[in-house]
């Protein structure tokens, strides 16, 4: 009897744990809203395409930032790899679309390596400030390196071919829907995967107390290099997907524009909750969108403003926001 009350907690933990990890109907629910989307808005898909691209990016930006608290202000330098690698295999005879994601992923996932062995020794402004050089380097390399990535006019005279041989890319976005669509839930899927798995709490805890995980002998340097090599080739992957979808790459998927709109996506939705980048990104284009035709001119203004707001009556994003109302209103277990 006193083998089996101790080996009860144990199997309970387990079974817990199990249940916690197991798909739950709400998860679905993003994935039938952009179903419905393909078919409720078609004249919006290129624009649908861009917002999952943005979701995937955003989902990169969460496995460092709210997973294993590494803050970064140039996640750009691994979404600019990726985007800058698809067009240039695309515009010199190479416009196979799935080995060109793969490619590209690779080759951000190398710098992400190469760059985080370095920086991620340093912590707090140090490391953001070289984050931010990284991505700022390597634009100013695609600048200077105008003869092949066709510096501040762009890269361009990509010819991307058919996905799987089959699906062309259309004028109407059809295509680069579903192509992107497919690629963000592979992505969700392994990053749902990863952050439930002993390596994913081991990051929480390294985020939460790192000298505790120290302590207790956790390699914490090399579990935050490979989460951060990992991020890398995600967001590879995210800037290939929007190089092969526009046939087209600018100096501008380098900048700190880009990285910093990522995380104003992410803030809004909620960092740390691997479905803020759903709610925060569809939230910031459309809001973006509509504040851009209402008033072209100072719509900065009013994304400042929906930032404040999101900051100061909802601090852990949309999402969080939510989850207290929920527990709030519905009763307790």
């Amino acid at each position: 009897m006193t083998a089996a009350l101790d080996a009860s907690p144990p199997a309970a933990a387990v079974n817990a744990l199990a249940r916690r990890h197991r798909l739950r109907p709400l998860e679905a629910l993003p994935w039938l809203a952009a179903t419905a989307a393909f078919f409720v808005f078609p004249d919006y898909l290129p624009l649908g395409a861009q917002i999952l691209i943005n979701i995937l990016f955003a989902l990169s930006v969460d496995l460092i930032l709210g997973y294993a608290g590494i803050a970064t202000l140039g996640q750009a330098a691994f979404f600019g790899a990726g985007a800058y690698t698809a067009g240039l295999l695309a515009a010199h005879g190479w416009g196979e679309p799935i080995s060109g994601l793969v490619i590209a992923g690779l080759v951000a996932g190398i710098i992400g390596l190469l760059s985080g062995a370095v920086i991620l020794r340093t912590r707090s402004l140090t490391l953001l400030m070289l984050t931010l050089m990284i991505a700022v380097m390597l634009q100013e390399a695609a600048n200077k390196a105008g003869s092949i990535t066709g510096g501040a006019d762009g890269l361009q005279g990509m010819s991307v071919w058919q996905v799987l041989g089959l699906f062309r890319f259309d004028l109407f976005g059809r295509t680069a829907y579903l192509y992107c669509l497919a690629l963000l839930f592979l992505g969700w899927l392994a990053a749902r995967q990863l952050v439930h798995s002993p390596f994913g709490r081991s990051l929480t805890g390294i985020r939460e107390n790192e000298a505790r995980m120290h302590a207790i002998g956790s390699p914490v340097f090399r579990r935050r290099l490979v989460i951060y090599a990992i991020s890398a080739v995600m967001a590879g992957v995210a800037g290939a997907l929007l190089a092969q979808t526009t046939q087209f790459v600018a100096l501008e998927v380098l900048s700190f524009e880009r990285s910093g709109s990522v995380l104003i996506m992410l803030i809004i939705g909620g960092v740390g909750r691997l479905y803020g980048a759903f709610i925060g990104v569809p939230l910031y284009m459309i809001a973006q969108d509509r504040f851009a035709q209402a008033d072209p001119v100072y719509w900065d203004f009013w994304i400042g403003l929906l930032l404040i707001i999101v900051v100061l009556f909802a601090r852990t994003g949309v999402l969080g926001l939510f989850e207290q109302l929920l527990r709030r209103w519905s009763p307790r277990r």
